[in-house]
């Protein structure tokens, strides 16, 4: 069996722990803000959260970049060249032409070296979502499993991960289109906090809104609920946009039913550029999404 390695993106938003655990390789996208570019690094070398929520908050905007076809070139080249495969799993098609631009760059690299195996696939997930799909797949390879084994799983088990988001700013969401100016008043105004999901697609869809930044807390804790098997064995994910105390709120409410394991991380400023200072999203399996 060929040796390979396994890419993702930063928009996994998985912290270097993790990141370690599952010896993987993460490419970072890059985010504006204040007229410069940064490289959203899972360490926050060039810009930390923390620092990136404050600015948001202070009125700043970000605007965010794809990976370039060039960048995944000169990601997997060197694997290559050191007789290694390359499997990548992608930030969602749905939310970005990062997928497009590592379709492209196979193709390329697969002409360039006809004796490797280089795929890319699509997570149709975002966040700690596409994470958790990442985390289960080095699982996998960390047991032994070929390349193909693992990419066959995925592909057969991708819909099994499930997002619930919720976001404190429903002026972010205006902002990426996903939701009208009248309704992000409006919405403001009565308190309204929106509850979001990742469809099939991997887009991100607005399912239903609750009065209260307590209830739609609850409201990622009740989907859980409803949908989850085998509560005892599932590894749950839960990214948060500098708001670590709700956060832990959601972790605790999931830890008392009796889940196997909770991993807690940063939303980078990819993801919080759209979503804003405040969100919280939680990621399981379940028998669909």
């Amino acid at each position: 069996m060929a040796d390979y390695v396994l890419f993702t993106d930063s928009t996994t938003d998985l912290s270097v722990d993790l990141i370690e655990e599952m010896g993987v390789q993460v490419i970072p996208l890059t985010f504006t803000i204040g007229g410069k570019d940064y490289k959203n690094y899972p360490d926050g070398r060039e810009l930390s959260s923390k620092e990136f929520y404050d600015r948001l908050r202070g009125g700043e905007v970000s605007t965010t970049s794809q990976i370039s076809q060039q960048e995944f070139l000169d990601a997997f080249t060197p694997v290559l060249e050191q007789g290694k495969d390359v499997l990548y799993l992608a930030f969602s098609s749905g939310l970005s032409g990062t997928f497009n631009s590592a379709r492209l760059a196979v193709e390329e690299l697969t002409e360039q070296f006809p004796e490797r195996t280089v795929l890319a696939i699509d997570t149709l997930q975002a966040s700690m979502g596409e994470g958790l799909a990442v985390y289960y797949a080095a699982c996998l390879k960390n047991e032994g499993r070929s390349l193909q084994e693992v990419a066959d799983w995925f592909l057969e088990n991708r819909m099994s991960i499930c997002a619930w988001f919720t976001v404190d700013d429903l002026m972010f969401l205006k902002r990426g289109g996903r939701l009208s100016g009248a309704a992000a008043v409006a919405g403001t105004l009565l308190g309204i906090k929106p509850v979001l999901h990742v469809d099939d697609e991997g887009k991100l869809i607005a399912m239903e809104k609750v009065r209260g930044r307590k209830a739609s807390l609850n409201a990622l804790v009740q989907h859980f609920e409803a949908s989850t098997y085998d509560r005892s064995q599932q590894v749950v994910f839960i990214s948060h946009a500098d708001c670590l105390a709700d956060c832990q709120y959601v972790a605790d409410k999931i830890a008392a039913l009796g889940v196997k394991r909770i991993c807690i991380s940063d939303i980078g400023p990819v993801i919080g550029a759209h979503a804003g200072p405040g969100t919280v999203a939680l990621f399981f399996r379940a028998d669909k999404r």
